[in-house]
């Protein structure tokens, strides 16, 4: 199998992480007053049952071409549990050409499709 167009060097991946590491990173940990979890785990066959579950309800709505957008969010504070990071993924739809309107994202979120979550967020975060 040929290696995808998007993919970065391990010594990209480093850089990014540092960089993230040295500026949010710190101020989450200064405005929290914790070291917050900044990576996230899922297994292939998780993710891999849900890209099948989005295509599949995507033919059944007629989206031709079915994406995937990454969020950040953060769980509730509670007496017992800090405000953890977490992440989701959110299904998208293509709008053609003629239906779009200038300025408006050509790909939406699918809000009849269901986004993904309970990934495993390291803590302490693993260092890439």
């Amino acid at each position: 199998m040929k290696k995808p167009k998007k993919c970065i060097s391990v010594e990209e991946a480093r850089k990014e992480q540092d960089e993230w590491v040295k500026t949010r990173g710190k101020d989450i940990r200064e405005a929290e007053g914790y070291e917050d979890t900044r990576e996230f785990w899922y297994s292939l066959d998780e993710l891999q049952e849900y890209l099948d579950y989005v295509r599949e309800k995507s033919k059944e709505q007629g989206v031709e071409k079915p994406g995937i957008r990454f969020y950040l969010g953060a769980y509730p504070k509670t007496k017992e549990k800090k405000s953890y990071t977490t992440m989701f993924l959110s299904p998208t739809k293509e709008v053609s050409g003629d239906t779009a309107t200038p300025g408006e994202d050509s790909n939406p979120n699918n809000y009849e499709i269901e986004p993904l979550n309970q990934t495993h967020g390291g803590f302490p975060p693993t260092i890439y």
